[in-house]
């Protein structure tokens, strides 16, 4: 298993950002700063919190504290971003630094300690913290999107009332070992 973790972590990554861009994409520019009520955050607001998130864990990831002293948490809270094409911008800058740091890594590296916060952490139980962290987001995004797009929105996954025709698909191959992300991911390698 040790083998396959950091491949399978970094598609499921992959795979997440995936689902972010075309739940964003489906939405006109103006939908991207939506707000449910004041205390709900737009799009906007989940994207530059999770840049200002990305930027500091995985700048030396290795080496230093994962929440930075010049960080400030508290202003990605407030939009500032004034079109799609700033947003994608610190979108892409936040996965680059995930990606950068990832990348590197060995599976020796998997038991290292860090930390966050001054709170000890192998460098597994990070990545997984964020993982987590970053697909809660991403949920929220397609939900919003969803919201947004009403009866328009063209399903991220297995369209409703179509689960017996993919299973079906599914249970149609022999058994064999393939990541989950691998159809979808494949897909978007194909656009």
């Amino acid at each position: 298993m040790e083998n396959d973790y950091l491949d399978s972590v970094q598609k499921q990554f992959s795979y997440y950002k995936m689902l972010g861009e075309k739940a964003m994409a489906q939405l006109p520019e103006e939908k991207l700063y939506w707000q449910y009520n004041q205390e709900s955050n737009s799009i906007a607001v989940i994207l530059k919190h999770l840049w200002g998130n990305m930027v500091s864990r995985w700048t030396d990831f290795l080496t230093t504290d994962g929440e930075k002293e010049w960080r400030n948490r508290d202003a990605e809270f407030y939009n500032d971003l004034q079109t799609r094409e700033e947003l994608l911008d610190k979108w892409n800058e936040g996965w680059k630094y995930l990606f950068d740091a990832l990348g590197p890594l060995t599976n020796e590296d998997l038991g290292r300690e860090i930390y966050i916060r001054n709170m000890g952490h192998t460098v597994t139980e990070a990545i997984n913290r964020q993982l987590a962290h970053y697909s809660y987001h991403v949920g929220q995004i397609v939900y919003i999107a969803k919201m947004c797009c009403d009866q328009h929105w063209n399903s991220l996954s297995i369209p409703k009332g179509n689960s017996n025709a993919y299973n079906e698909a599914k249970f149609a191959r022999p058994k064999h070992k393939e990541h989950f992300t691998h159809e979808f991911l494949k897909d978007k390698e194909q656009e």
